[in-house]
């Protein structure tokens, strides 16, 4: 029995000398057709083609852009570091939402007391002023106003 369990370390140790001879054994190098294969890992066949499409239609448009006077200010669109969200969030908190409505009667035109009825679907009528960016001639019976 004695014998057996020297045995048995002896076969253990024969393993791991064994074990660690096939991690020592050399890495086979990759030569250029299986890097090039690795590099189409996962890629589709019209992965390339739609690249291509898609970068000229960024230079079609950056070309009209150019030729038509357009910036990147005047769309509008500000870079992500000179967005207040916070500042946005606290002014749409303090203004009222804009209400669509028609103008149905004008009282007094003409005069600087003149007042416009106006009606909010079937929700409400209401007698407003003329806002401080809004002309008396801008104004007509029967118009969409806001």
């Amino acid at each position: 029995m004695a014998g057996d369990s020297l045995d048995n370390t002896m076969a253990s140790k024969d393993k791991k000398v064994a074990v660690e001879d096939e991690d020592d054994a050399p890495v086979q190098v990759l030569d250029e057709e299986d890097v090039n294969i690795m590099r189409t890992y996962g890629v589709g066949p019209y992965v390339g083609p739609i690249k291509k499409v898609e970068k000229e239609c960024k230079e079609y448009i950056d070309k009209i852009n150019k030729l038509i006077g357009v910036k990147e200010s005047d769309t509008g669109l500000a870079p992500p570091s000179q967005w207040d969200l916070e500042g946005d969030k606290q002014m749409m908190k303090q203004e009222q939402p804009l209400q669509v409505a028609r103008c149905t009667k004008i009282i007094d035109p003409g005069t600087d007391d003149t007042k416009y009825v106006i009606k909010i679907r079937e929700f409400a009528k209401f007698v407003v002023g003329l806002g401080e960016k809004v002309s008396a001639t801008d104004i007509e019976e029967s118009m969409r106003v806001g």
